[in-house]
């Protein structure tokens, strides 16, 4: 059984209905489907094994493709990644925002079953108030774009539905007339070696990277 729900920025009531929603599905394990600045995301607790299992199978994404992992701030995400002085540059210029950071785990994520990648983890901080409130009340999730891997990233509640089905215990999709998600993934860089290196180019360009981060 199902649950979509619709959230309206100008009903607080329908944010914190949908919230609510979210932090009781996750806590049970289960798969959420909410909006962030840049798509929807498909979402589950990072720390339930068989969770992030049922991610994989519901978005038949390999596993050598590792679950990123969102967080509703700098400090809630250096609890899982360790930073050294170039993250935190580019964490304080662009997050909340649109760029990933690949970096080395911490002890409470080192067991997080997130892909083949065991000693790294990607993290970001989203910069959608819903998505900050679900993360906040949750805690940080396990969150990879809703989509079929290889496939478009989707935009509707019926497409979002007819993809993954029960699969998702909770869809939350912004009602008509809200600003939909901006459809471009995040920029991922990988901070695991001396070198930086970029994973997936997105809408920060890795110029723009460089120069916040300056000579190390």
């Amino acid at each position: 059984m199902t649950e979509d729900l619709e959230v309206d920025p100008a009903d607080p009531g329908s944010l914190t209905a949908a919230v609510e929603a979210a932090a009781r599905a996750l806590e049970q394990g289960n798969l959420v489907v909410f909006p962030t600045e840049t798509v929807y995301g498909i979402a589950c607790r990072p720390d339930d094994a068989a969770a992030t299992a049922r991610a994989f199978e519901a978005k038949r994404r390999p596993s050598g493709l590792n679950l990123p992992v969102l967080a509703n701030s700098a400090e809630s995400a250096w609890e899982v990644a360790r930073p050294d002085r170039r993250a935190r540059r580019l964490a304080e210029a662009f997050w909340p925002g649109p760029v990933t950071l690949i970096l080395p785990r911490t002890e409470r994520s080192r067991g997080w079953e997130l892909g083949r990648r065991k000693e790294s983890i990607a993290v970001r901080v989203p910069a959608h108030h819903l998505s900050s409130s679900i993360l906040e009340r949750a805690g940080p999730l396990a969150t990879t774009s809703a989509n079929l891997s290889g496939r478009p990233p989707l935009d509707r509640k019926e497409d979002l539905i007819a993809a993954f089905g029960e699969a998702v215990a909770v869809y939350i999709v912004l009602a008509a007339g809200a600003t939909p998600p901006g459809g471009a993934p995040s920029t991922i860089v990988d901070l695991t070696e001396r070198e930086m290196r970029m994973v997936r180019p997105g809408p920060v360009e890795i110029g723009r990277l460089t120069a916040e981060m300056g000579p190390i």
